[in-house]
């Protein structure tokens, strides 16, 4: 009867588990190019590659949607360590995540941003488990703070300020972490305004509400019209940029300024390298105030 009862127990942990919607087409790197190479460590980062996936795919319940799976987010996390003594590790983690563009096959870049400062401490063959409103693994937070940047910023691609829950949860995780002793999470951080902390301040800063305006018309009034008409949509573009003009005056190269170009830049220039002079010029003033670190690239719009 005992064996009975605990099998049941396990088939209904395994069916809650996996009955989550997957949200994430997720790929995950793990490289150490820097440390020692052995069948050892070669196993660990093996072990910590899958554990990442699964606590990505069906660790917790990201959101009460459902995806089908022609919806899901394209996800890919490179984590890259640089040291490793025992079982702490320090490295950066590279995080992307593209939006598919309605009526085509192309996907456009949301999210390209490198944190340069994660500290974890991993065991070899151990889950990764975030506990809400606790910080006990460094590394779970900093997977679920990503994960909620991502919904949030893909919901805004949708929907005129839609991530506003996903944003506020990932600052739910800065608070809760800012007594950790880990990086990243604090103001005063040695990488100055280039952390967790300012990247979801920024983002929920009303002076910033004009770049999240930007990443709505974008996708919306922009890229997802190109099948109907493609001036209208370069037309919406344009317009959808000029309104990063307000953060400028007052937030020149921002991080959050930074992080929508370092997404946008090659994409904007493989859109308007085929359009008329007068609206590449248009473009490539824009830039030059915009993105001036980048302006060597725009040059191919002159």
């Amino acid at each position: 009867m005992y064996l009975k009862i605990k099998i049941l127990i396990l088939i209904f942990l395994g069916i809650t588990k996996f009955s989550f919607s997957q949200i994430f087409n997720c790929e995950v790197q793990v490289i150490a190019p820097t440390l020692q190479n052995n069948p050892a460590n070669e196993e660990i980062f093996s072990s910590l590659k899958n554990a990442m996936i699964e606590f990505i795919n069906f660790g917790y319940a990201w959101t009460d949607d459902k995806f089908e799976q022609h919806e899901q987010i394209d996800v890919s996390f490179l984590l890259t360590l640089n040291t490793k003594s025992g079982n702490d590790f320090s490295g950066k983690l590279q995080i992307t995540s593209q939006r598919p563009i309605f009526n085509s096959d192309y996907k456009s870049l949301l999210m390209n941003y490198i944190d340069k400062n994660v500290t974890f401490k991993y065991i070899r063959n151990s889950p990764i488990q975030y506990f809400k409103g606790q910080h006990i693994d460094n590394l779970a937070d900093v997977l679920a703070y990503y994960i909620y940047m991502i919904l949030g910023y893909d919901y805004d691609s949708f929907s005129m300020e839609g991530g506003t829950a996903y944003f506020n949860k990932a600052d739910q995780i800065l608070n809760i972490c800012q007594s950790a002793p880990e990086s990243g999470w604090k103001a005063p951080d040695g990488d100055g305004s280039n952390n967790r902390f300012w990247l979801i301040q920024n983002t929920l800063q009303p002076q910033f509400s004009s770049l999240r305006k930007t990443l709505y018309n974008y996708h919306i009034n922009g890229l997802d019209q190109c099948y109907l008409n493609r001036d209208t949509c370069i037309s919406n573009i344009s317009n959808s940029i000029s309104d990063l003009m307000e953060i400028h005056r007052s937030r020149p190269s921002s991080l959050n300024m930074q992080l929508f170009f370092n997404a946008k830049s090659e994409e904007l220039i493989k859109i308007y390298l085929p359009t008329s002079k007068e609206t590449k010029n248009k473009l490539y003033n824009l830039m030059s105030q915009l993105d001036p670190s980048r302006i060597k690239a725009y040059n191919k719009l002159k």
